[in-house]
């Protein structure tokens, strides 16, 4: 039986004040290779990158390695940094080189983002990161480790069989149209349908599906096949529906507020913690009460609280700040590959056929996230 795996690790250290430096690992059963870059504050400018093979392919792979210098001195806000990134590394390099360099680079936007929140509220800007994003109390414990309870009104997720409804993925990606996924359309659906999805959304990286593809394919495989978009912020990722604007540039989030309002769209917060607790939440200082403070959160509708590309730890804490905000949750998979469809989704009591129904059915908030396709027995 044929199996397969891949692992991604990303750690952030701030070298000093204006310096982060950001590793990422990227290991499956067939190569493994690593990056270290170095990125300004505050205005994320990439200086450096260094980059090696731990297990290759074949012997044409060293030869990728130079081409990752011609990263060097992108802007990660500025407009088209994905594009430029997948033209020059993913086409010169390799695409497994640029597929890690975008995490690094997501994970160094995180977390650029707290402390800029920490530095308007008057903490020290010349600590290290993990002072920086808050550390306060050298002796704060890491509640979750510590065993308390802090989500007694917290509605948590559900197994898949558990209640009746409409089970939809609400986060996937395809190869067609998100440079780092290696999942085709076709097979997602395939497997999306084996395993008891009654839907998935696409929403690849800045990525407008054309209406009339997705009516054809919805047809074609008399499977539910709805649109969506994750849209790169100032902020974060943002799971967008019902806006159809073709945004490639790194936008502002209190800009794309202002034109998913004026098309009754919907926005979610995707994996608002990934990267956060690298160090844990005793070293960060960082609380529910202090996350649901950032600017992101007064600019959505709900918050990805299950999401397979984070850990546990970041689900359950993005779980905690979203009951807190009296925002729904909602569950996606996050999908690159084909056997990670399901793992997380989001179960609705409404009807939906289509992309007006799916977003009434956000707003009207009749839905829970849920654990799918482990709770069909299912691995991961």
């Amino acid at each position: 039986m044929l199996t397969f795996s891949r692992n991604k690790l990303v750690s952030i250290y701030r070298r000093d004040e204006g310096i982060l430096l950001v590793r990422g690992i990227l290991e499956d059963d067939i190569y493994g290779m690593e990056v270290v870059v170095s990125i300004t504050l505050p205005d994320l400018e990439i200086v450096s990158i260094q980059g090696k093979w731990t297990r290759m392919e074949n012997s044409e792979c060293p030869r990728a390695v130079p081409f990752l210098q011609e990263a060097v001195g992108f802007h990660l806000l500025e407009e088209g940094f994905r594009q430029r990134v997948q033209k020059t590394v993913g086409r010169k390099s390799c695409r497994h080189f640029a597929n890690i360099l975008m995490e690094c680079c997501d994970a160094a936007v995180d977390a650029a983002s707290v402390i800029r929140v920490e530095a308007e509220r008057g903490g020290k800007n010349n600590l290290p990161l993990k002072d920086s994003l808050g550390a306060e109390n050298e002796n704060a414990k890491d509640p979750i480790q510590a065993g308390e309870d802090l989500e007694p009104e917290m509605a948590k997720p559900v197994e898949a069989d558990s209640v009746e409804g409409l089970v939809i993925d609400l986060h996937v990606h395809t190869s067609e149209a998100s440079p780092c996924s290696s999942a085709p359309l076709g097979d997602l659906v395939t497997e999306a349908k084996r395993i008891g999805l009654d839907g998935i959304c696409l929403t690849d990286h800045n990525h407008v599906w054309d209406p009339k593809t997705l009516a054809e394919l919805r047809q074609r495989h008399d499977f539910l096949i709805l649109r969506g978009n994750e849209i790169a912020t100032d902020q974060g990722d943002m799971l967008v529906f019902g806006f159809d604007e073709d945004i490639k540039e790194v936008m502002r989030l209190d800009e794309l507020r202002r034109k998913v309002l004026k098309t009754g769209g919907f926005i979610i917060a995707a994996h608002p913690f990934r990267g956060f607790l690298t160090f844990g939440i005793g070293q960060l200082g960082l609380t529910p009460e202090k996350a649901m403070e950032r600017p992101l959160f007064q600019h959505v509708d709900a918050v990805e609280v299950l999401n397979s590309k984070v850990s546990d730890k970041e689900n359950h804490f993005s779980s905690q700040a979203a009951a807190g905000l009296g925002l729904p949750g909602t569950g996606g998979s996050d999908a690159h590959e084909v056997e990670e469809v399901g793992v997380y989704a989001t179960r609705f009591s409404d009807t939906i056929t289509n992309e007006e129904e799916l977003v009434e059915a956000l707003k009207g908030g009749s839905y829970s996230p849920i654990t799918f396709r482990k709770g069909r027995g299912e691995k991961e």
